[in-house]
Parts: C-alpha cells; structure tokens; sequence
C-alpha cells in the first residue's frame, strides 16, 4: 500500500518546533514534512557549499540549511543575503548530526531587504533611551523584550476572559470629558473647535461608569487609557492602561475579594509560580493577602509614634509631619496619607490590603458608619507600591455634593462642579463598590520589570 504523501504545509516556526523538536532524528527524517515559513533573518553561517541561517517571528526561531544541491538559483538568491532581511522559505523539515531541528530549504524569497544594519546580536540593544524610543529594534534583537509583550497581551486577555465568565459586561466610555473628574489629578486640556469648548483627556472613567449602574447595569468594566498630566518616573507614565470594575449590591470587601482572585487566576492560567521574583525581592502571592488600617501599617513601620492611639492625637501628627517636611497647612486627613507615603508605603513588599483611608483624601467613598472620619476604601500594595484602589461608592447626592465641593476648596486643580453626575444621583444609585486596578503595573509585577516603560510599549519621552 502506497503511503499517502504529506501536501499540507506548515507556515508556523512556533507550530512546527511544538511539533517535531522532540521527535526522534530518523522519524523525522523519513516523514518529509513540508513547509512555507516566514521571518527576518538573525545569523548567517557560511561553511563551505553550505549556508545556515536563523530566522525568527515574534515568538520563536528556527535553522535553515542552504546548499546547491537542494536549493534552486542558490548563488543568485543567497548572493545578497544580509542579517535582518526578511524572506519566505519553501522546504522540508529534518534534524541535523547534532539533533538541531532545521528546514532544508528549496526554495527561497526575499521579500524586504534591510536598508540599515541591526544592532549586535551578541551585545544586544543595552541603552535604555534607544530601546524606548526605537522599541521595534528592540522586539527584533532582545527575546525578553519580546516576551515581556506577549505577557502583558496575554494578561489582559486573561483578565477580560475572567470577568466575562462572571458575567461583567465590558463597556466603553468617552475619552474626551467636559469636566475632568474621578480622581485628584492634573489632566490634558484640548479644545473642541466645532463645540467651541474646552475639553480634557479623561483621568478615569469612574463618573461615566457609575451613570452606568444608575442606568441598570449591575456588573461592568471598562479596560482602557487614562491620561494625567503629573509626573514621570520608574513607575508613572502620563498615559496608562486601567480596568474599573462595578458591581451593584455590593461593598468595598467584596471587591477585596475580587482583587485576590483576578490575580490568583492570572498565576494559574500563566502557569506561575506564586512565589515571584521582583526586582530585589521575593513575594508572595499565596492567599489571603494581609489586611491592615492605614494608621496601624504607619505604627508597625515607622519609629515615630509610641502607641497607636498617637496617630489619633493631632498635635503629636503634626509634630511628626513638620519632621518629615510635610507642609501642615491642609487637613488632618491629608497629612496621615503623606506620613503614610513617605514612611510606609515603600516597606509593604507582601500583598497587603490597606483600609481606613481618611474620609478628606476620598471624595468618591462611603463613610465608615463606626468613624464618619474613615471611608469604607482599600489600596492593595505590592512590592511597596500601589495596584488597586478600590472603595464602596457615596449614593447619596446631598453628601457628594459636599465631597465635591470640599475637595474644589482644598485642590487647585480641580475647578469645576460635576452638576450632571450629581443630578444622575438623585435618580438613585443601587449600594455599588468598584476597584482601579493599574494593568501597567500588574505587568511589571508579573514579568519582574522594575521600570514602567520596560512594559509599555510606547512610553512618553522627553522631545529629541
């Protein structure tokens, strides 16, 4: 009986080394396999009447053998060959004496040639500056560039997949808001010329959402850019990628809860270890995660205060504040939270959940209804910076109104009134809490990147 031949081709390098690199040489020898690949060129090795070269796709690479004996118009296509041309090859696979899975090529095409060399494969693209501002250099000769990429995508796709499953309706809301709003920050001002109006680039999509849940909806998120016009460093960017989540008929603990399985099911779906590596540190991603109050996490960390019933003495807070530079004329509320960032926030490597925020640095939260001084709000830290930020949201419009208006007298920043989201109010927001959760830093965290702009692919640079 005739043994039927092989005429599928296959045109995935990541397919075909999942497929036949651990196959013995001589199974793989006699099947013939064919295959018509794409890629960009990486090395060239001449040895005699052969040539091998290595091409490589985004995720994977892979040995081309090249002689006159099985390649037709060898001298003429192989004249010109140069590192970073990208070509198609038609062949068969086989494993070399030294067992290398290799394509020996029929035929070949080239069908860009590289006008500029690459850098060094050896020494890579090692400065910092030319890696940002040129990334595509950087995905074709760094393999942990590009793995740090696919990582994130495959992050956020997990995350959308998560709360698909539970039912969370992904939604979008604009970008260009009329009133900036849903969290203390400077934003970008543009102009609308057909509106005749001045307008800015959203610093969180918080308002627009909750008018969402008043509308009916119970369970939502939204997945996209913020944009804020404050500063940069290792772990800020001017635009960057957030999800919010809403749900009705729930509480700040609930989203706690949610925050803690988000990530455990990213760890199981990766196939990570929960114990991480990051930067200098490692951290533990076992549940639960530690719950603490602000001023009992100031305590714990810092040398300043004797007993904790001294964070609730306002001169000795103040004494304490005017040691740390910290400027004492705004409320008491504010300068707890900057003793909190300057002292604490940098010792809380572990997976803590913070709570009992001041009520004066949380104008969108509920109050505690034991301490009308504390808003029912959490921070998750990790690795000694913020990553969540969730709380249960105010339904009431008459205490939003005073929030608001209270948070225009002590930030410059903000100057005007959101009347619309108050009015929506009125028609009744359902008990709502949400969560902000930074994907950039997700990321950072769960590929062991120490610098936001080794996650981002873009990110916001000085004008050259």
């Amino acid at each position: 009986m005739k043994q039927k031949k092989n005429t599928k081709k296959l045109k995935n390098i990541k397919k075909i080394i999942k497929k036949y690199s651990t196959k013995k040489t001589h199974i793989i020898n006699n099947l013939k396999i064919k295959v018509n690949i794409y890629g960009r060129i990486i090395s060239i090795r001449k040895m005699k009447k052969n040539i091998f070269l290595n091409i490589q796709d985004i995720e994977n690479n892979i040995q081309i053998l090249l002689n006159e004996k099985n390649t037709i118009e060898y001298k003429y296509k192989t004249k010109n060959l140069k590192i970073g041309d990208i070509i198609n090859i038609k062949g068969k696979i086989f494993k070399t004496k030294t067992k290398e899975l290799t394509i020996k090529c029929k035929k070949i095409k080239t069908l860009v040639q590289t006008s500029l060399f690459l850098p060094d494969k050896f020494n890579k693209l090692k400065k910092k500056e030319t890696k940002y501002r040129k990334r595509y250099l950087d995905l074709i000769v760094n393999i942990k560039t590009r793995k740090t990429f696919i990582k994130r995508i495959k992050i956020i796709n997990l995350i959308r997949k998560f709360l698909l499953k539970k039912k969370y309706l992904e939604v979008e809301t604009p970008m260009l808001h009329h009133i900036p709003g849903g969290a203390n920050a400077k934003p970008f001002n543009t102009y609308h010329n057909k509106l005749n109006n001045n307008m800015y680039l959203r610093i969180s999509p918080e308002l627009h959402l909750k008018q969402l849940i008043i509308g009916g909806f119970t369970k939502i998120f939204e997945l996209n850019r913020n944009f804020r016009n404050e500063g940069i460093s290792s772990y800020h960017n001017p635009e960057f990628s957030m999800i919010e989540i809403y749900k009705a008929y729930s509480n700040y603990k609930n989203m706690m809860k949610l925050t803690e399985n988000i990530i455990t099911f990213l760890i199981k779906s990766l196939k990570q270890n929960k114990i991480i590596n990051y930067g200098k540190h490692k951290i533990n991603l076992n549940l639960p995660y530690k719950k603490i109050t602000m001023k009992k996490a100031i305590y714990i960390h810092t040398n300043y205060f004797q007993h904790i019933n001294e964070l609730n003495n306002k001169q000795k807070i103040l004494t304490i504040a005017k040691k740390l530079n910290i400027n004492l004329n705004q409320k008491i509320g504010n300068i707890i939270n900057k003793i909190f960032k300057i002292t604490t926030e940098k010792h809380l490597i572990q997976p803590t959940f913070i709570t009992k925020y001041p009520i004066e640095i949380s104008p969108l939260a509920k109050k505690n209804k034991k301490n009308s001084k504390l808003a029912d709000r959490f921070e998750l830290f990790i690795g000694g910076h913020e990553l969540v930020n969730g709380f249960t949201e105010i339904n009431d419009y008459k205490e939003q109104k005073i929030r608001f208006k209270k948070q225009m007298k002590n930030n410059k920043k903000i100057k005007l009134l959101n009347k619309e989201y108050i009015n929506s109010l009125k028609y009744g927001l359902p008990p709502t809490s949400g969560l902000g959760l930074g994907i950039d830093r997700l990321v950072m965290l769960l590929t062991n990147n120490t610098c936001i702009k080794d996650v981002i692919l873009f990110p916001t640079l000085k004008k050259q």
